[in-house]
């Protein structure tokens, strides 16, 4: 009785993960300085497995804490808080790369110099662009038809307690975020510019490149959530963590719709 928990917060034991974490993500980026420079590209993969590892070790910890009872409504309360800090970090992360879209579309440079280009234009001359509506178009399509089959299966398990509504609307989203990876991949094998060599180029595949990549993200928490679905994790009143996949899915839906109007439409 002596050790018995009279309080609603989740003390955590020590964990070595933060760590190893910070150790790995060092050894990535310290890697992929190397690789740019031509060294050597092992030290990044490293560090890649290193992070990939804890991730996969961490949030299986935090899993078990909640099968255990430790996420109690205070804990859950923060884990909240927290994901939306994450969240609204990652808003500023893809407002760097607005910013620079908009201020080289508005304020167009000499492709050779800094100085203002005097009959500046953009996109740059020689740079063809996607039309935004074919391609574009559909795969914005795609990814709102995912968003709202995410939505059906956070009204199903909330509201409804149906947990196979829950399943079909998870499968449905992730086959939608699988398909809109393949159409980007397409799209960028049939772009007429690189990466390097123009501003527009290097503009366009930082920003939708990394979208592609919290796709993946995104589709891949999805589909934890189903597995863990299919072990009977979530129920009306503890489902944390695919209300968290949830979030990060609508906050990529919305990303992709600034994505389109700015940098395919307005900024063709």
């Amino acid at each position: 009785m002596a050790h018995e928990k009279n309080h609603d917060y989740h003390i955590l034991n020590p964990s070595i993960w933060p760590f190893i974490g910070a150790v790995s993500g060092f050894a990535m980026l310290f890697g992929a300085v190397m690789w740019m420079h031509d060294v050597t590209p092992f030290l990044f993969f490293i560090g890649l497995a290193g992070v990939l590892y804890v991730m996969f070790a961490w949030w299986s910890e935090v899993v078990e804490e909640s099968k255990v009872g430790d996420h109690t409504p205070v804990v859950r309360l923060g884990l909240r808080y927290g994901f939306i800090m994450f969240i609204m970090s990652e808003v500023m992360f893809f407002a760097a790369w607005f910013w620079s879209f908009f201020k080289h579309a508005i304020y167009p440079m000499h492709p050779e110099g800094l100085s203002p280009a005097i009959d500046g234009v953009w996109p740059p001359v020689g740079i063809e662009t996607f039309d935004p509506w074919h391609l574009p178009l559909i795969n914005t399509l795609i990814l709102l038809c995912s968003g709202a089959a995410a939505t059906w299966a956070h009204h199903a398990i909330v509201h409804e307690n149906n947990r196979k509504d829950m399943a079909n609307g998870l499968i449905i989203a992730v086959l939608l975020g699988v398909i809109f990876t393949v159409f980007q991949a397409y799209e960028y094998s049939h772009a007429a510019f690189g990466f390097s060599g123009n501003i527009y180029g290097a503009n366009f595949f930082m920003a939708t490149g990394f979208h592609g990549f919290h796709v993946i993200i995104g589709t891949i928490f999805l589909f934890v959530c189903y597995l863990r679905l299919r072990a009977g994790h979530f129920t009306p009143e503890k489902h944390i963590g695919f209300e968290a996949a949830a979030w990060y899915w609508h906050f990529v839906d919305v990303v992709w719709l600034f994505l389109f109007a700015a940098i395919y439409i307005w900024g063709s």
